[in-house]
């Protein structure tokens, strides 16, 4: 398996990436970051609304997970006729579940076809999440995986593995067969060294089976604002001046440490070796990337995270912010790494361990997930209910 196969079955976007984008956006492109859009649902995809993203905000990219599903189905009616097929059908919940997401993430991938052509298969990607109440099972999460990418069938897939303990082998076993995979729930720079670890044994198995490196790809996707949020607390709590000049500062100098890790590992023989049999880099994504603290700026995990070849996911709001005054002023990462390490230093000499924190948050993350994806399987239920008894109503009117 190489990559998957498939006809589109919707129209691919034509518009050029930022045609009509405001300044902040275009320059956000040209300093070498991709821009993706942290949500999905079917009134985007049927209203154009995408298509808009793509030419107005230079959107190349869409990542979901269980809380974006999980809202688009609890609003509006746009899933009502499909949840009365599945009714109809007779499937049980899982199924509904698993058949809901991965028609709209074909759909995603077919709008944005055109741009993972003009990109070389570089962006133009749609990220679609394993069932997180597998994040503990490798053996699971591997066959879901490829259930995900035979089902969905679009080159421009990406299956979403949580870095879990359990999670990395399956990312190594799930490359090594060809699938494209998007690692998520990263937070310490330790698990992300780790993640890079099990992609490059993914890429040299599947060297070895004779697989084209060329049709893989990957991203890592490293969690920023959800490190202040914690870390933040835990200085409030110390309460004096140095611990209050750190606020709002670890999330970022967290991810500009991870990306200078990136850079030490893709200029290390391992990779380079990788490279020269066609592989592509496993570039850093900066995720959860909306601001919780409403004293800081709401583009602060955009403005502060510019680097070449990253990609920044961000929710509509953060991106419509960035468009109207981002403040985009080229890299503002590899320069930092001293300033980084050193802020990091001080949060530890303060007694606060950024591993312990990084270590609960990943997993919150999971326990998260599985809320919001069991949120999901009761609004998919109810609605399977109503569309049977609404069905029985039909047929006993009749």
């Amino acid at each position: 398996m190489t990559e998957a196969t498939g006809t589109p079955t919707t129209t691919s976007a034509t518009t050029t990436p930022g045609a009509t984008a405001p300044a902040p956006v275009t320059a956000l492109r040209e300093a070498g970051v991709a821009i993706w859009l942290d949500d999905l649902s079917r009134e985007l995809l049927r209203s154009g609304g995408l298509d808009r993203l793509v030419a107005e905000r230079g959107v190349v990219g869409v990542t979901t997970n269980p809380t974006i599903f999980a809202s688009a189905l609890s609003k509006g009616s746009a899933y009502d006729a499909q949840l009365s097929e599945l009714a109809t059908e007779g499937v049980d919940v899982d199924e509904a579940v698993f058949r809901i997401t991965t028609d709209d993430v074909r759909d995603a991938c077919d709008a944005l076809a055109a741009v993972h052509e003009a990109t070389g298969g570089l962006d133009g990607r749609v990220s679609i999440e394993v069932d997180p109440r597998l994040a503990r099972d490798t053996e699971a999460t591997v066959a879901t995986a490829e259930r995900l990418w035979t089902t969905v069938g679009r080159p421009n897939l990406y299956i979403k593995i949580p870095a879990t303990v359990e999670g990395l082998p399956a990312i190594t076993r799930v490359i090594a067969r060809g699938i494209s995979v998007n690692v998520t729930l990263i937070f310490s720079l330790e698990r992300y060294r780790a993640v890079l670890d099990a992609y490059m044994a993914g890429l040299e198995q599947a060297r070895e089976a004779g697989i084209d490196l060329g049709g893989i790809a990957s991203v890592a996707s490293f969690f920023v604002s959800r490190v202040d949020a914690a870390v933040d607390a835990e200085l409030d709590a110390i309460g004096s001046p140095e611990a209050a000049e750190l606020r709002g500062s670890i999330a970022i100098a967290n991810a500009r440490l991870a990306y200078r890790l990136y850079e030490e590992v893709v200029a290390g023989e391992r990779w380079q070796s990788l490279a020269a049999a066609g592989a592509h880099p496993q570039r850093p994504l900066w995720a959860s990337t909306g601001v919780k603290d409403k004293a800081y700026k709401d583009t602060r995990y955009v403005d502060g995270l510019v680097a070449p070849g990253v990609v920044n996911t961000m929710p509509g709001t953060t991106l419509e912010a960035v468009a109207d005054h981002g403040e985009i002023r080229g890299d503002t990462v590899t320069s930092a790494y001293d300033d980084a390490a050193a802020a990091v230093e001080r949060l530890g000499a303060l007694g606060v361990d950024l591993d312990r924190v990084t270590t609960t948050l990943e997993e919150e993350g999971v326990t998260k997930f599985e809320k919001s994806w069991a949120e999901l399987l009761a609004t998919v239920s109810a609605g399977l209910a109503r569309s049977a008894v609404s069905s029985s109503s039909q047929e006993a009117a009749q």
